[in-house]
């Protein structure tokens, strides 16, 4: 039998989710005697012809060259995953979305009239269809060998669905919410991470987007009991997962 072909491809990210990949050491060699590397530019020069049967996704799309690029890919892999919170949500190439982009194009290149972007950066489930995602910034290495060791295995894998605020109690984490009036968001986000912002003090950011049940309007009404003013509630909503539809709820209520 043969073994499935594998493609990591980057789109506007720091690399980070990919490193992931590499991060796994000792067990990629495992990994590989079940696996084929057939595209891979941060691991490898090797560059062979897809079709793929799985393509690992990072980064967001920001320009009319990733879009095509995505488009490619999608009829490129028999399976699309995408691969951390750029590809899933956007992550924070979509702090772009909330202001003119000429303006910030001017205040960062310093010949603007070369650059050709969207106004707007997306998740890629904006322009094609995503079979799987892997969450977080980057992607729990753990979370992604129990993703590609399960597929392998034709076994579907156990992506947490609860909020980070369950992760928090096993840790037996005290609530930066309630103790310390924390801005966090871990009651709308999605677990998996083992709640590893606030077990070393920091709210968590919401970069693992939101859970399946999440109630953003609730939270936004006690981050105001709690002081905080609109424009620095909104503000947190967006810096990760802002055009997700739960985390655009979310911010919304504070215009």
């Amino acid at each position: 039998m043969d073994k499935p072909r594998i493609a990591v491809y980057k789109f506007s990210s720091c690399a980070g989710c990919q490193l992931q990949f590499i991060n796994f050491e000792s067990e990629l060699l495992d990994m590989l005697g079940q696996i084929h590397i057939s595209y891979f530019k941060e691991a490898t020069s090797l560059v062979e012809d897809p079709p793929y049967d799985i393509g690992f996704i990072e980064g967001s799309v920001t320009c009319p060259h990733e879009e095509k690029k995505i488009k490619q890919a999608r009829e490129d892999c028999k399976v699309l995953v995408a691969m951390g919170a750029c590809a899933c949500e956007g992550c924070i190439n979509t702090l772009k979305n909330y202001r003119p982009i000429e303006e910030q194009v001017k205040r960062v290149y310093e010949h603007p009239e070369y650059i050709d972007t969207f106004d707007k950066a997306y998740g890629i489930d904006h322009f094609v269809d995503v079979d799987a995602y892997i969450h977080g910034c980057p992607v729990d290495r753990d979370e992604l060998r129990e993703f590609v060791v399960a597929t392998l295995m034709a076994k579907k894998p156990f992506l947490r669905p609860h909020a980070v605020c369950v992760e928090c109690k096993l840790n037996e984490n005290e609530c930066l919410l309630l103790r310390e009036n924390g801005l966090c968001l871990g009651s709308v986000t999605r677990g998996g991470c083992g709640a590893v912002c606030p077990s070393w003090g920091r709210p968590c950011f919401g970069c693992r987007g939101p859970n399946v049940d999440a109630n953003p309007e609730a939270l936004v009404e006690i981050f105001r009991k709690k002081g905080y003013p609109d424009d620095e509630i909104r503000r947190r909503f967006q810096y990760f997962s802002g055009e997700t539809p739960a985390f655009r709820k979310g911010a919304e209520a504070c215009v």
